[in-house]
């Protein structure tokens, strides 16, 4: 890299599989019209930094679809916001096509080697590797999946050609681009892989100093790598000299992977119905296990016992919404993994029989009980997670002009993941996202152990909410670790309960409510509502121990689209 000087068609009935509804659901009220999009509207892109959604307009423009620009959106954020994703991560999208009115999703989640075992974050002295060294080292590595899911969704819903997509983002690789503040800010951080020798190297001037804010920057290595996947797709990644040079880094060090070239061939995206369920007037639709979407779901569905749609940003709306996190938080902390390998309760955990009995531990002050997880059906006996999951991740949505809509989180895991670079980019950490221990001290399993060819637990839950008639209302998702559940639950609550416009209900303050503690951004709070909590037992603590928000979300309205971007970051929503 280089620097200058500073300066700044299906029928209704595979519609209604792919919304999984239960079959009460055509007996709920259904919704007045949300308002279709307008005829002028040519689409609208949100993501975390202004390049990227530059490069996802020329695309919408150019008359690509909402997948189209997802692709350029991908390549351009790898870029300029490698702390967050690039092609050496994963993600999950949520698609709807207007045509069809179906939910789709896409499962590009990274898997283990099939070499790895339960002992995988052990060291050779046989005790646990703490986190900051399995970080660091090559085991930290899954296959990435970014790209191979992106190419599958793009070859079902595009309409341009693949190799079109990435001249945004190879251009600025090449020509040069100035260093975003948060971009500068994570180089500069105490953050373990900002001092990683390959990142290091690339953050560091001819001068010596570090890269800052405003810089003009240049990765030729990045846009060499760009034009390839734009010429042979994900195999530029999976197979020949770049799968190579990914085997031969991660094998690099103390504890090793035991990563193959044939780990990376074999690897294959998902693509299932989306997991759909009904919300007051409303259906909202997120990714199946292993993401975050049945967890929100569930939540969700605690919240439909409550009254928190009467209680607007007050004592108790916020109170609702933190007895139901607590709740949520049990459950998935318990039984969430890879459906593949373990069985998961998520028919259990979303049974309305089920989110009755417990939405009836939401008393009038904080129980106790909340700690523990339910006895959901299909549960079996499983250990006390101990995943440690911080954040390293963005979310982007996007609409196109024919009214198909994009939800898509997608990571590297934490601050540029790995810290370690292969062709431009950095590699994932994405296999620290596994319980460490496989067991507890009784030899109760966890479900998200580590396993050959399995996928990590992920909090990423890109949301798509319809109308009762399946007509796209908004589509909206964040980063944050763990905390992205509470991130998109408090959005969803924001526009779906609170009638909130998008922007407003992103910039609501978060909440995290799980075990003991209810971490919050204690300065957005009024005294009142901090003093009422407290009152019920919800003591409100700063620090979220996790990444912050960067949500993101688009909504139609009877004026065409509304976007939104957290403030909290370097986002913007824009039309054509």
């Amino acid at each position: 890299m280089k620097f200058q000087s500073s300066f700044v068609p299906l029928a209704l009935a595979a519609v209604l599989s792919a919304c999984a509804l239960p079959q009460d659901a055509a007996a709920r009220p259904r919704a007045a019209a949300s308002g279709m999009v307008a005829p002028q509207s040519k689409g609208m892109v949100a993501a975390a930094n202004p390049l990227a959604v530059e490069a996802g307009l020329k695309v919408l423009r150019a008359g690509g679809t909402a997948v189209d620009a997802a692709v350029a959106v991908q390549a351009t954020l790898g870029l300029v916001e490698p702390q967050s994703s690039g092609l050496g991560g994963g993600a999950f999208l949520t698609y709807y096509d207007a045509r069809t009115q179906a939910v789709t999703a896409y499962n590009g989640r990274e898997t283990a080697p099939m070499g790895a075992t339960d002992k995988w974050f052990y060291g050779a002295d046989g005790k646990l590797l703490d986190r900051v060294t399995a970080m660091l080292s090559g085991r930290s590595t899954g296959v990435p999946g970014a790209i191979a899911m992106l190419s599958l969704a793009q070859s079902q819903h595009g309409k341009l050609a693949w190799k079109d997509l990435f001249g945004e983002a190879a251009r600025l690789a090449d020509g040069g681009f100035p260093v975003p503040g948060r971009m500068a800010a994570a180089a500069a951080s105490r953050a373990p892989q900002a001092g990683a020798p390959d990142a290091v190297a690339y953050f560091t001037k001819p001068d010596g100093t570090r890269v800052k804010a405003g810089d003009i920057m240049t990765n030729p290595a990045y846009a060499a790598t760009i034009r390839r996947v734009a010429a042979e797709g994900p195999k530029a990644l999976l197979e020949g000299s770049i799968a190579q040079a990914i085997v031969a880094r991660v094998h690099e060090g103390d504890n090793p992977s035991t990563l193959t070239l044939a780990d990376l061939k074999a690897y294959r995206p998902q693509v299932k119905p989306g997991l759909c369920r009904p919300y007051r007037v409303y259906i909202v639709c997120m990714p199946p296990a292993p993401s975050g979407g049945p967890a929100v779901l569930e939540a969700l569905g605690l919240l439909e016992h409550t009254a928190i749609a009467d209680h607007r940003n007050d004592v108790e709306g916020w109170y609702l919404f933190s007895q139901a996190s607590r709740l949520m938080y049990a459950d998935r902390d318990r039984y969430m993994g890879d459906p593949d390998f373990v069985a998961v309760p998520v028919e259990g955990l979303l049974d309305p029989a089920y989110l009755a009995q417990r939405a009836k531990l939401i008393g009038p002050t904080a129980d106790p009980a909340a700690l523990t997880p339910g006895k959901p059906r299909g549960a079996g006996v499983r250990a006390p997670d101990r995943t440690q999951e911080p954040g390293g991740t963005t979310h982007m949505v996007i609409v196109d002009r024919w009214g198909n809509a994009v939800s898509m989180t997608t990571t590297v895991e934490s601050t540029f993941g790995s810290g370690r670079m292969v062709g431009g980019f950095f590699l994932n950490n994405q296999l620290t996202d596994f319980s460490f221990p496989p067991t507890e001290r009784d030899g109760a399993p966890a479900a998200n152990a580590v396993g050959p060819g399995k996928r990590p637990r992920s909090s990423m839950a890109p949301a798509i909410v319809l109308d009762r008639q399946h007509r796209f209302v908004a589509a909206l998702g964040s980063p944050g670790g763990p905390s992205i559940l509470a991130y998109n639950l408090k959005a969803l609550v924001g526009v779906l309960d609170w009638k909130l416009p998008m922007q407003q209900a992103l910039a609501l303050p978060n909440m995290i409510a799980g075990g003991t503690f209810y971490a919050a951004e204690i300065d957005k709070f009024s005294p009142e509502v901090t003093a009422g909590l407290a009152a019920k037992g919800v003591k409100l603590s700063a620090g979220f121990g996790a990444e912050g928000s960067g949500l993101h979300g688009i909504e139609v309205t009877p004026q065409g689209l509304r976007g939104g971007a957290d403030p909290r970051r370097e986002g913007v929503a824009r039309a054509p």
